[in-house]
């Protein structure tokens, strides 16, 4: 097994000058800055779903390995056969995993069942449906073509072709190519290893009693980092002390390949988490322009890749699902992976303004895009209520019911 080098400390640097990030300039900056940071290893294919693919699959043999019948009927070679064919059946039958025995005679046919490999001699099968058959003769309407009712050799893949590429995350589907083609054994990417942190005094552990807000943002970003693949760091919550945010990174170091915190990204003076990046490690800390969100504190300690994400939960969701989520993709060996959008008809009408990209939280009903009946960030609810978000540009917009507006489904993300 191997893992992969850290980042530069300077890879989230932004140009001097820069302000106010458009969101299309802050993926395009993650996007050529990130690199792999997972190494690899070789494991069964058996157990590996869900893994990213560290190496493209080589068919190992073709598949199928030799002709078969696609169908129940009776095998037999075209050029000896008339329009009207009355054929000498050779004894026994072919059936799968138990071929002919001895090959076709030119003039012959055989009785051949759907899976079977094709006897030597035979190119051509015609439908037992359409066949009137004695203990000693098949009679026939010759099909129209040989290799009739014959899946060829090497249909689906040619042994030495690429059956997967590299960086796709396995589903159970591909197993099932892997397996047909001859592979027992994958190589692939070890998992990434994801540190979540939460930070403040004001949280406490579900389930607690006594004041103090319930930490919603840790078992979300769990999901999303076990939703890709991610073996999950739980770093718990640290108070709004410089010292044990410290540690919390120190440790992330050692134990994770990237890390996401929440709370203490912006600038104030409980804002340990950018602070501790700037003054001991590496940091740029973006304004986005993107509602909800803004405050996305991006950087590097000891060359680990830490994303500080708003401490609110609907703002810490939006942007782990449109800035984080790619970047881990892109981290893990996967490549960046942009959501698929669908064109929808808005159920909703909203005068937009200038100058800030906006995510709503929205649903598909009857075909068009209904989105939550508040904008405020506070309002959890309106994540479960959602099934994907509503992406309106960072120009002025006017929507009024029926115009067609860009929907991203949670789907999209993995989710």
């Amino acid at each position: 097994m191997s893992r992969a080098r850290r980042l530069p400390d300077d890879c989230f640097a932004l140009p001097p000058g820069v302000d106010w990030t458009p969101v299309e300039d802050a993926l395009e900056r993650l996007r050529t800055s990130l690199h792999p940071v997972t190494g690899a290893e070789t494991m069964p294919l058996a157990e590996a779903v869900g893994r990213i693919l560290a190496a493209p699959l080589i068919a190992h043999r073709s598949n199928p390995p030799r002709a078969n019948a696609a169908v129940d009927g009776y095998a037999f070679p075209f050029a000896d056969a008339p329009a009207e064919a009355r054929l000498p059946l050779v004894p026994g039958r072919a059936a799968a995993g138990h071929p002919l025995a001895a090959p076709v005679p030119p003039g012959h046919a055989c009785r051949i069942l759907t899976g079977a490999e094709m006897p030597a001699g035979a190119d051509t099968i015609v439908l037992q449906e359409d066949c009137a058959v004695t203990e000693t003769h098949v009679s026939f309407p010759r099909p129209k073509k040989p290799g009739a009712n014959v899946r060829p050799a090497g249909e689906d893949a040619m042994a030495g072709i690429e059956v997967l590429p590299a960086g796709r995350q396995l589903t159970a589907a591909d197993l099932a190519r892997a397996t047909a083609v001859g592979l027992a054994e994958v190589e692939v990417h070890t998992r990434l290893r994801l540190a979540v942190l939460s930070t403040g005094d004001e949280l406490i552990e579900p389930g607690a009693e006594g004041p103090g807000i319930y930490d919603a943002n840790r078992p979300m970003l769990r999901a999303l980092g076990q939703a890709m693949g991610a073996e999950i760091v739980d770093l718990g919550m640290a108070r709004d002390r410089e010292a044990d945010i410290r540690a919390a990174f120190d440790r992330a170091a050692v134990e994770a390949d990237a890390m996401i915190t929440t709370g203490g990204a912006s600038s104030g003076d409980e804002d340990h988490v950018s602070r501790l990046l700037t003054t001991e490690g590496q940091v740029s800390t973006w304004r986005i322009a993107v509602k909800p969100g803004r405050p996305l504190a991006l950087g590097t300690w000891s060359g680990l890749p830490v994303f500080g994400l708003p401490g609110n939960p609907v703002a810490a969701f939006v942007c782990a699902l449109i800035f984080v989520r790619p970047a881990l993709s892109l981290l893990s060996g996967s490549g960046w992976a942009d959501p698929q959008a669908f064109s929808v008809p808005a159920a909703f009408g909203k005068s937009k303004k200038p100058g800030r990209r906006e995510y709503l939280r929205a649903r598909i009903r009857d075909g068009r895009a209904e989105v939550f009946h508040s904008e405020g960030s506070g309002l959890v609810g309106g994540l479960s209520w959602a099934e994907g978000l509503v992406d309106l540009p960072h120009e002025a917009a006017e929507i009024t019911p029926g115009d067609p507006v860009r929907y991203l489904p949670f789907s999209s993300f993995g989710l």
